[in-house]
Formats: structure tokens, C-alpha cells, sequence
């Protein structure tokens, strides 16, 4: 799935956040970043009307416990996913969560 990422001051604007506030939301999951050239970028599929997608830090969290960095994460979230008919971020983004969580915790 294509996406923008988004650099740190790109979030600060996209979700009127300060720095801290945004950095705070990377720490405890509510968004997942990756270093991408240099910078740390986070997908702009992975927020709607200026929020991170309430459903994404628990997806996050399944991953994590499944073993995969946030590199790994992001890649499955942006990847159209053969038993979900399409890229778990869609389906998150449609509402779809257990749905999601449910083949994130098959991959353990």
C-alpha cells in the first residue's frame, strides 16, 4: 500500500500536538515510526482526522508480542494480507480490529 510518511514536525502539525506529546504517542504505541532516510517517519494512513487510529496501539501491541520490531509491523500493516482481503491498515481503518487482531496473532 502506498502512504506519505510523515517526519516528526509533519505529526506535530498533522495531529496540533507538541514534540513531547507526539513523542510520547510513539513511545507508548498509539502511532509506530520507521527510520526512513535518517528520519524518523511514521505512515500517514496511520491517522484519521488529525488522531492516530484508536485501534492501531493494541494491533501494535499483538505484533510486538509476536516478535516483531516496528520496522516488521509497519510492513505487515501496510501489506496486503491474503486472508484479510487487503492491507490490515485498511481494515483497521474500516472498522475491522478483531478482525485484524485476530490473524496478528496467528503469526507468533
Amino acid at each position: 500500500m502506498e502512504t506519505d510518511w510523515l517526519t516528526l514536525p509533519e505529526l506535530v502539525e498533522a495531529l496540533g500536538e507538541p514534540l513531547g506529546r507526539v513523542r510520547r504517542l510513539l513511545d507508548e504505541f498509539h502511532l509506530v515510526g520507521s527510520r526512513r532516510d535518517g528520519a524518523l517517519k511514521v505512515p500517514s494512513v496511520f491517522i484519521r482526522d488529525g488522531h492516530p487510529i484508536a485501534s492501531l496501539r493494541g494491533t501494535v501491541i499483538v505484533l510486538h508480542d509476536a516478535g516483531f520490531s516496528d520496522d516488521e509491523a509497519i510492513d505487515w500493516l501496510l501489506t496486503p494480507e491474503d486472508s484479510i482481503g487487503l492491507a490490515p491498515i485498511e481494515a483497521l481503518r474500516a472498522g475491522r480490529k478483531s478482525e485484524v487482531r485476530r490473524v496478528a496473532q496467528t503469526l507468533a
